[in-house]
């Protein structure tokens, strides 16, 4: 499908083709138990990383105040909101960089977006009144595939492509436009290693959906299990993981090591979206 069918991202002053290029979301985990151990707790470095990943190439930044690793603790919205907002505020006096929030509160979205936040990442989808502040709110969202439990009655590809489709169905009712639902299948939550590889075999077919797509693959556990490489040793993997999803038809890859990815995506979107460097 081509970019100008499938339209542009449009925030603020900032746009994108959707098609035109891959988008690096660099992680800020503002949490003292991420699964890689990049928490940042302190408010002023966690700007500071923040800045960084966006001098290193990243387009945007995705801001995370409660972890959602396996067997995470849940935190109410309130700690949520007292790691978040220190950042996000001192983030938007120094940056104007396109922020997204990774949250699930309807509560957290809407302060986060009268702090300056631009986009709802939600790994359950829009739930828990979501959908209704995004469409308010004219958000752009990423709506990720999850499940408590990896069990699945039939073909894990196809039904995470089923579920997002429904996703996407029940946002578009709801008045978002389809170039602001960007699908995510979720690598590694509510899915074993196994679940992880089969999808990521079948890119295609998340793509085929027509929706813009966003893959995080970064230092997860399948690859630590393929490579024997502790989480925060997974670059190597990680960049096998980017490329491949480059060739699929992956629109946007959310990355811990932003610098080295940036010459992945360089190459890669040379190779397959035909892009080329200034001066070329």
């Amino acid at each position: 499908m081509s970019s100008s069918v499938r339209g542009e991202l449009k925030i603020r002053n900032w746009r994108h083709s959707w098609g035109e290029r891959t988008l690096i979301m660099g992680i800020v985990n503002v949490t003292p138990d991420s699964f890689s151990g990049d928490g940042i707790v302190d408010a002023r470095r966690a700007v500071d990383h923040a800045i960084e990943q966006t001098e290193n190439g990243a387009d945007l930044v995705d801001l995370g105040a409660e972890s959602t690793r396996p067997g995470h603790q849940p935190v109410a919205a309130k700690e949520e909101l007292e790691r978040l907002l220190p950042v996000l505020k001192a983030l938007r006096k120094r940056s104007q960089c396109v922020v997204s929030v990774d949250t699930t509160k309807a509560e957290v979205l809407e302060a986060a977006f009268a702090a300056g936040a631009d986009i709802l990442n939600s790994i359950w989808g829009l739930t828990g009144g979501l959908l209704s502040v995004v469409r308010d709110l004219t958000l752009p969202v990423v709506l990720m595939h999850n499940k408590n439990e990896p069990r699945y009655e039939g073909n894990v590809v196809t039904e995470v492509c089923e579920h997002l489709l429904r996703q996407a169905d029940i946002a578009i009712s709801a008045g978002i436009k389809p170039e602001n639902i960007i699908l995510d299948p979720g690598i590694g939550f509510g899915k074993t290693a196994e679940h992880n590889l089969l999808i990521l075999h079948s890119l295609d077919k998340l793509v085929e959906l027509g929706f813009p797509t966003l893959l995080g693959t970064s230092r997860k556990s399948f690859i630590g299990k393929l490579t024997g490489k502790s989480a925060n040793d997974r670059l190597h993997g990680t960049a096998a993981s980017v490329a491949l999803a480059i060739g699929a038809g992956i629109d946007m890859v959310r990355v811990h090591d932003v610098q080295p990815i940036v010459e992945v995506v360089t190459v890669a979107d040379a190779i397959v979206r035909g892009t080329r460097p200034d001066g070329w």
